[in-house]
């Protein structure tokens, strides 16, 4: 039975849409952030909610924060700046996913609420380790310190670290469970969706010559909302942290998912696969496509063995959120005709 209202950071987001949608299905009262009021017209029709009640609130700023916790059971916490390249000064992002974090902590704290799930990522858990042949677990942590961990790896690295920091030091009495993603694909809700999705935008729209030496776990946008409400309301969950992660998929493997399943709208997916050096001859044209090049070749393997056995959360089959991905990016006209 959903009783108490729940603050959702970041409604505009991908995955926060999700939540939203699955938090006000199950019965929840919810209340939405977002940074500039002016937005709440378009979020509240992307969400087809139209009586969402939104606040205005900054990762940076106090402005709002306190009215926002007003009334709040729990926060699900997933407001965090996420790059279309790599920043030329990491701070621009580390600095807001860090302090927004203790901020949405300190004022929900504050205010009573007895537990805050915050969105984190793989990004805090795989990276920095060098080859590996075991899959990650929940145990571990990306090292910031490695030449491979970039600004948004040592933002979401950096953001949890601090948030588990200050509940030991300051959050008794308040929960705190974090939700570990890999690469979040799905279905599309409007046109502000998550970087993750460049990828198969990008194969649909042949803006690559051909299929770099690239993976990633996939996991389902519908799978990742399901997971954070689980994590909201299963009790004994203090201090748990859980990998949101299916199957690791090459992108040669994600072409031939769309191939088999889209017929004439996944011609200009490449067939061929892409030298190394040329994909490092398109970063210099492509933000997103330089921040991957450190990643080519590279295997990372997660196990979310833990989300199943404590919360018989499983992820639905890779095909499935890769062409529903597709249906839907191409169905809102968001890729080349």
């Amino acid at each position: 039975m959903a009783t108490g209202k729940v603050l959702v950071t970041g409604a505009s987001g991908y995955i926060a849409g999700f939540i939203i949608k699955a938090l006000v299905a199950d019965g929840w009262a919810v209340r939405g952030t977002i940074r500039n009021l002016a937005r709440a017209g378009e979020v509240r029709a992307t969400l087809g909610l139209p009586d969402l009640e939104l606040v205005a609130c900054d990762l940076m700023s106090d402005a709002g924060w306190a009215e926002a916790m007003d009334n709040i059971a729990f926060v699900q916490h997933i407001a965090s700046p996420i790059p279309a390249g790599e920043p030329k000064d990491p701070d621009e992002l580390i600095v807001p996913a860090r302090e927004g974090a203790l901020r949405a902590l300190r004022f929900a704290h504050a205010a009573g609420v007895k537990r805050v799930v915050m969105t984190s990522s793989m990004a805090a858990i795989a990276y920095g380790h060098g080859e590996r042949g075991t899959p990650f677990t929940e145990g571990d942590w990306s090292n910031i310190n490695s030449l491979e961990s970039y600004a948004y790896i040592k933002s979401k690295t950096l953001a949890e670290r601090a948030a588990r920091e200050w509940i030991s030091a300051h959050g008794q009495g308040m929960e705190y469970v974090s939700i570990n993603p890999a690469a979040v694909l799905g279905p599309v809700l409007g046109a502000d969706f998550s970087t993750s999705l460049e990828v198969v935008k990008k194969l649909l729209d042949g803006a690559l010559p051909g299929l770099p030496r690239l993976g990633f776990g996939v996991v389902d946008v519908r799978d990742v909302a399901a997971l954070h409400v689980l994590a909201m309301v299963t009790p004994g969950l203090d201090g748990e942290r859980f990998i949101a992660q299916g199957k690791f998929m090459w992108m040669r493997e994600v072409a031939d998912v769309l191939k088999a399943g889209l017929g004439d709208h996944a011609r200009r997916v490449p067939t061929r696969g892409l030298p190394d050096f040329l994909l490092k001859l398109l970063a210099n044209f492509d933000a997103t496509v330089k921040m991957v090049v450190p990643e080519l070749g590279r295997r990372r393997e997660a196990s979310a063995a833990h989300a199943l056995e404590r919360l018989g959360w499983k992820t639905r089959d890779e095909a499935t959120t890769i062409l529903d991905c597709a249906h839907s990016l191409i169905d809102k006209g968001l890729v080349k005709a």
